[in-house]
């Protein structure tokens, strides 16, 4: 097993940094990667250890420089974002066959998901508002990419296997087939415009400094339908990662959005299907709770996270016809 703390030593020793004090102390970095924080006698650091499996994935690289550059157009418009250092040259970082990221640390703190606020969701709509108009375009109707998951595939193997999350899955694979039907009648129905996007926005990966919220964790800037992202951020804003949807809040970040950028979208009830988006995610972590992961602690969280999409799906259904009434009201 790789020892992180020499591994981060010798990122830093070959990349300038200086000498890492003991010891390297692991943080909360999302349910992907790891994160840890680094001291020097300088400064510190956030670094990030890129998930392996992720690594593994085709033309992972391709995307990772995408998201680089459009990491440079965002902080170049003045958005407040914490960005990887380009040292010596690049910033995605290979040590040890390991592939790392490296960012000044920034104080401040993420929201507690149960309180936030309605005026942090309509700061965080004007934020991604702003990165959503940096290059906007109308562009030619194309088929989008549509869902393709096979449950009872994913059902027969844990069977298989005899994990302990198949009675879940079986006694919810009705409900997984009508959300995928559901996300992908949704995405068919999406205007054709494209634009920077960051799907990633949700609540874990804003900081709050002094109540100014600083993006993190950029990776998975991309170009997109703005659309579906306000839509679905809205939603993450609002409540319904935990469960506890509260549709002013919903309505605070549209609000921020659009007094900040118009995409010229209105009929966001007819597009209610793109909150199951969260069935990709689900997938994500049956794979690892399959045992297609690093270690046991992250086939654990994959377990961990099978049962916790899987209830947000219920509650999306439950709250369903409310969550429309209101975008059609947007």
């Amino acid at each position: 097993m790789m020892d992180i703390e020499k591994t981060i030593a010798r990122l830093f020793e070959a990349a300038g940094l200086g000498q890492i004090l003991p010891p390297v102390t692991p943080v909360s970095g999302g349910y992907m990667h790891r994160m840890y924080r680094v001291n020097t006698p300088e400064r510190s650091y956030a670094v990030k250890h890129l998930n392996p499996e992720i690594m593994k994935r085709p033309n992972v690289m391709d995307n990772y420089r995408k998201a680089e550059t459009l990491e440079q157009i965002i902080e170049d418009a003045g958005i407040p974002v914490v960005a990887a250092l380009t040292l010596n040259g690049q910033k995605m970082q290979k040590v040890a066959n390991e592939y790392f990221y490296v960012f000044r640390w920034q104080n401040g703190s993420i929201t507690d998901w149960n309180n936030i606020t309605p005026d942090q969701c309509r700061q965080a709509g004007i934020i991604q508002a702003r990165i959503h108009a940096l290059q906007s375009r109308y562009t030619a109707p194309v088929i989008p990419e549509l869902s393709t998951i096979n449950w009872a595939e994913y059902i027969a193997e844990a069977d298989r296997q005899n994990i302990i999350i198949t009675p879940l899955l079986k006694e919810n694979e009705q409900l997984l087939n009508d959300a995928q039907e559901a996300l992908n009648a949704a995405r068919l129905a999406l205007p054709a415009i494209e634009c920077i996007t960051n799907e990633d926005m949700d609540p874990k990966n804003v900081m709050w400094d002094k109540g100014k919220p600083v993006m993190i964790d950029l990776e998975c800037l991309d170009y997109g339908n703005p659309v579906s992202h306000v839509l679905q951020l809205s939603l993450q804003w609002s409540g319904i990662t935990t469960c506890t949807l509260d549709l002013a809040n919903t309505k605070a970040f549209f609000d921020g959005y659009l007094e900040t950028w118009d995409n010229g979208f209105r009929n966001y009830g007819s597009v209610v299907g793109l909150a199951y988006t969260w069935i990709e995610w689900l997938e994500y972590n049956i794979t690892r709770a399959l045992g297609q992961c690093q270690d046991e602690e992250e086939q654990a969280m994959g377990v961990s996270e099978v049962r916790n999409t899987i209830n947000r799906i219920r509650y999306i259904r439950e709250k369903e016809d409310q969550i429309r009434n209101l975008l059609d009201r947007i």
